[in-house]
């Protein structure tokens, strides 16, 4: 099989990562006034966010409906702040948009929402994300459109039934141009994941339902950037790329805290962007 290049940037590892930085950098800024938020996600998933914006997916920042762009869906609607960042660092909207998270009337929502361009699709009730994926890759093979479709799911959504109900739909119909990334944060609002319903082996769970199955490191650019050139490869069936992820990562004194609505005052935001800059 020959290699199938990416449709996007695909800027090198060393400059993913970079971008990586700058999307931390983003988060903590946005959450710092607000003082608590879900700092802990966005940091925990900027490696895949930034290998899907800077290296991975085509898409137009001064047309954010071009028919042929590649979608991203954000299933845990709440780590919003993270795609905020990716929006703004790739000129999808204005940096000085990001002095609105969280206000009141701002499209910049806590829970991401349609309100603001770039943003694909609504998904604040978990489990919605992937359902979602599996309609837009359907109407997209169907208008013979090159685009693919990526969609980040909480390993927390691998409760709800709807979630596999669209992994049976994806299999089923061949969808080669659907990739899911689950980020197995180990971190749910009731607690720790594996706490509430333990899920076993997720990826033998995703095999078993037809799907590709990568596990890699979600912090680490490189395999990222691996398993997606592998989803790429794949033109009859979905890949599900198994992410574990360490939230609050790229900031070592919150590195590791599962805390689902972190606390951030005036001195942890200072010090986390002085650790981030350095």
């Amino acid at each position: 099989m020959s290699r199938i290049p990416p449709r996007g940037l695909a800027l090198p590892a060393n400059e993913v990562e970079a971008k990586a930085k700058r999307l931390r950098q983003h988060v903590v800024r946005m959450v710092a006034p607000l003082r608590e938020g879900y700092a802990g996600q966005g940091l925990g998933c900027a490696d895949i966010l930034a290998a899907l914006y800077f290296h991975e997916m085509a898409y137009r920042p001064d047309d954010l409906g071009w028919p042929d762009r590649d979608q991203f869906l954000l299933s845990p609607a709440h780590y919003g702040v993270g795609l905020f960042a990716a929006l703004a660092e790739s000129g999808c909207m204005p940096m000085a948009q990001m002095d609105d998270y969280g206000r009141d009337g701002s499209p910049m929502e806590i829970i991401a929402s349609e309100r603001l361009p770039g943003v694909e699709a609504t998904c604040g009730s978990l489990g919605m994300g992937l359902s979602v994926a599996v309609g837009k890759a359907l109407t997209l093979r169907r208008r013979r459109r090159p685009s693919r479709v990526y969609v980040v799911i909480g390993d927390g959504e691998l409760q709800e039934g709807q979630t596999w109900e669209a992994a049976m739909a994806a299999a089923s119909f061949r969808l080669g141009n659907v990739c899911a990334i689950v980020d197995v944060n180990n971190m749910q609002v009731d607690g720790r994941t594996d706490r509430v319903i333990d899920m076993g082996d997720i990826a033998a769970k995703w095999a078993a339902f037809g799907w590709r199955v990568v596990t890699i490191d979600g912090n680490v650019v490189p395999q990222v950037l691996d398993a997606l050139d592998a989803a790429r490869q794949e033109p009859d069936r979905p890949t599900a790329i198994i992410a574990t992820t360490i939230p609050g990562h790229g900031v070592s004194f919150l590195a590791g805290t599962y805390s689902h609505f972190l606390k951030l005052p005036p001195e942890a935001a200072a010090r986390a962007l002085a650790e981030l800059e350095a």
